[in-house]
């Protein structure tokens, strides 16, 4: 059985004919014929009743129908999946770039109105596999990936903000705190495995100053640091982006500062489109 003859299969039942079917798929009537006559023979069964002037589906050919085109369209998604199209492009990333990556989407498509761009929620382990399968054409990361298929596209330097509540001693002074003022007060966060690149961060920062970190409650599955802060008023955090949370205040640091790279296939091949949304996402990013 080869898509071929289920393609001319699905093309008779649509058109009502052979010679309609082949006109529709630019081939012979011949062509057609012969194709679902081997079908026919592989299968052991007649699938359409060519007795009467129109041809029509017998019962074995109206079983294999929705069948044959239940498999023509998983061909058609499988190819879509992984044959590069120039006005498309997909880039995996998760919540925190959203601002950012849409601002660059934008302006990208006023300029190519035609361009379809995808943006895949994903988390980081995720991100990687679907640029290596070619699911995305392009993945958003904070940190360092290696991977012999993969290179790095550097876009921005990131800052993460200090964070904590208005009531906070530190909260007064206007600007980011120094590692050394942190150092009194415990530090929220979810589990090292939840949040690695944030505690490797942190224990870099705080490393340099040559300071300990104090850990206060481990931020659980299911609640926010923002809400942790907000029971724990004496305790500060480390987050990618402002929350916007009434209650709390933000603060950027020089200190606290992470390379933001696109992540590509070694071997993708050029493509304009996404040359143009590495453009803009590396400048884009000072309008936020």
């Amino acid at each position: 059985m080869e898509f071929r003859q289920l393609e001319y299969v699905v093309a008779v039942a649509e058109h009502g004919g052979f010679s309609r079917a082949a006109k529709a798929c630019f081939v012979s009537q011949s062509a057609v014929s012969h194709q679902i006559a081997a079908l026919e023979r592989e299968l052991g069964v007649e699938l359409f009743d060519r007795s009467a002037r129109s041809v029509s589906l017998t019962e074995a050919g109206a079983l294999l129908l929705p069948r044959a085109q239940e498999l023509l369209r998983a061909r058609d998604a499988a190819v879509e999946a992984v044959v590069p199209r120039p006005d498309r492009v997909r880039i995996a990333a998760n919540m925190s770039f959203a601002r950012t990556a849409l601002s660059a989407v934008a302006a990208v498509r006023e300029r190519r109105p035609d361009a379809e761009i995808d943006f895949l929620i994903k988390p980081f382990g995720q991100r990687i596999d679907a640029v290596l399968s070619g699911e995305a054409d392009l993945a958003l990361v904070r940190g360092r990936v290696e991977h012999d298929d993969l290179y790095l596209d550097p876009l921005w330097v990131d800052q993460p903000v200090v964070t904590f509540t208005a009531r906070h001693p530190l909260a007064g002074l206007g600007r980011a705190p120094h590692p050394r003022e942190l150092a009194d007060y415990p530090l929220i966060l979810p589990l090292a495995e939840k949040q690695r690149l944030l505690h490797q961060l942190v224990d870099r920062v705080f490393g340099r100053a040559d300071v300990p970190v104090t850990y206060g409650p481990v931020v659980r599955d299911g609640h926010s640091v923002a809400f942790e802060l907000i029971n724990h008023p004496e305790g500060w955090s480390v987050l990618y982006d402002d929350p916007l949370v009434p209650g709390l205040v933000c603060r950027r640091g020089l200190e606290f500062t992470l390379p933001v790279s696109a992540v590509l296939r070694s071997d993708a091949k050029p493509n304009p489109l996404v040359a143009e949304l590495l453009a803009e996402l590396s400048r884009g990013y000072s309008r936020r």
